[in-house]
């Protein structure tokens, strides 16, 4: 079954918890959170103080993607926030085999992002301490972003690299209900998407719909 991870990143930041809320009610799975700092990626969202703000409104995992430039020094205030998946990226700073680890010893689940530009194989070394994988189909740093349709044979490279593992792949970037249904049928397990649900008139109806359900 395909799940689906709203990006808060396109809700309304004035009401953000009863967004939370009300999204959890409509049919997430997870609740898809980006932290950007303005060094690593051009953009700066929020930190971990508003991640434990929403925290009690979530009835859902929470999917942390962290776009920052030094994610050693914050995972654990991240996963004390509330996270409880924790992705990082492999361009970043430091031993990613070792923040894997840390973040796995946290006591959450540990993901490695693939920019559109990063190949597949960077992912290997790393496979038996990964729990998901999230495959960028835009470029980091705002929603918005038009699906890059050519990312599409990375995940179903991913897929056959990962094998038998019990490895989520993510994708994130562009997703409405066509692209996630290209996305899912080149082996992704997990749609994120901000704008398609969260600007809907009917955001359950979206939410299905990305799941391959019929009305």
């Amino acid at each position: 079954m395909v799940k689906v991870a709203p990006s808060i990143l396109s809700a309304d930041f004035s009401r953000l918890g009863q967004e939370v809320s009300d999204i959890c009610k409509d049919g997430a799975d997870f609740i898809h959170v980006d932290i950007m700092d303005g060094h690593f990626v051009p953009n700066l969202t929020f930190g971990a103080m508003v991640l434990k703000s929403i925290k009690p409104y979530s009835t859902v995992p929470i999917d942390v993607h962290l776009m920052i430039s030094n994610p050693k020094d914050y995972l654990k205030t991240f996963v004390l926030a509330g996270a409880n998946r924790l992705t990082i990226h492999q361009e970043i700073n430091g031993n990613i085999g070792k923040m894997l680890s840390e973040i796995r010893s946290l006591g959450v689940k540990a993901g490695l992002c693939l920019k559109p530009q990063t190949p597949v194989e960077v992912i290997e070394p790393y496979l038996d301490l990964l729990d998901l994988v999230l495959v960028m189909t835009v470029e980091p740093g705002f929603g918005g972003q038009s699906f890059m349709e050519d990312k599409l044979p990375k995940i179903t490279a991913l897929r056959k690299m990962i094998g038998d593992r019990p490895i989520d792949i993510e994708v994130d970037g562009g997703i409405n209900d066509k692209t996630g249904q290209a996305a899912v049928l080149a082996g992704a397990d997990v749609l994120i998407a901000g704008n398609y649900i969260f600007k809907a008139e009917n955001r359950k109806k979206a939410i299905r719909k990305l799941k391959g359900k019929k009305e």
